[in-house]
């Protein structure tokens, strides 16, 4: 049996336009218990097509598709942090090489595929009104600041 036919019945398919292998290289690198999969090779070429990845239990496939279908905010991965530490540490991986800030936790890689780094809390966050507006104020998300304006708004 072949690797993809291993996996789950849905699971995200990301079209590069030449980066499938470095991409997959570089999302490995960066998640705990993550691996990259045999490549699929073109048979006139012998270039990478596509190939497949593991990022912390997720299955992936990326493909070698040309520059037909950029990446939009359409879609995006979002990165459940258990602290502060964890969201700087994400935070700073995944904007490295040419990422790009955006606001409320969300980012570019240096690919142009869009991430939303987050606090576990990120719901209770959410549902206060004056933790919500710090959130919006906000490109990298603080911890304790959003907890410091969830309290106060619970004081008033």
């Amino acid at each position: 049996m072949g690797i993809f036919e291993s996996y789950p019945r849905v699971t995200p398919f990301l079209w590069f336009n030449r980066e499938a292998e470095q991409a997959a290289d570089f999302y490995c690198s960066i998640f705990p218990n993550s691996r990259r999969f045999e490549a699929t090779r073109n048979p006139q070429d012998g270039s990478v097509l596509v190939v497949g990845f593991e990022l912390d239990g997720q299955k992936f496939t990326a493909l070698n598709g040309g520059p037909l279908f950029p990446f939009t905010e359409a879609v995006s991965f979002v990165v459940r942090c258990d602290s502060q530490k964890d969201i700087d540490e994400y935070w700073a991986k995944l904007t490295a090489d040419g990422g790009k800030e955006s606001q409320c936790g969300w980012l570019k890689d240096k690919f142009g595929l869009s991430w939303q780094v987050v606090p576990s809390k990120i719901g209770d966050y959410a549902r206060n009104p004056a933790a919500m507006q710090a959130m919006m104020g906000m490109k990298k998300l603080n911890i304790e600041e959003l907890e410091r304006a969830a309290l106060t708004s619970k004081e008033k």
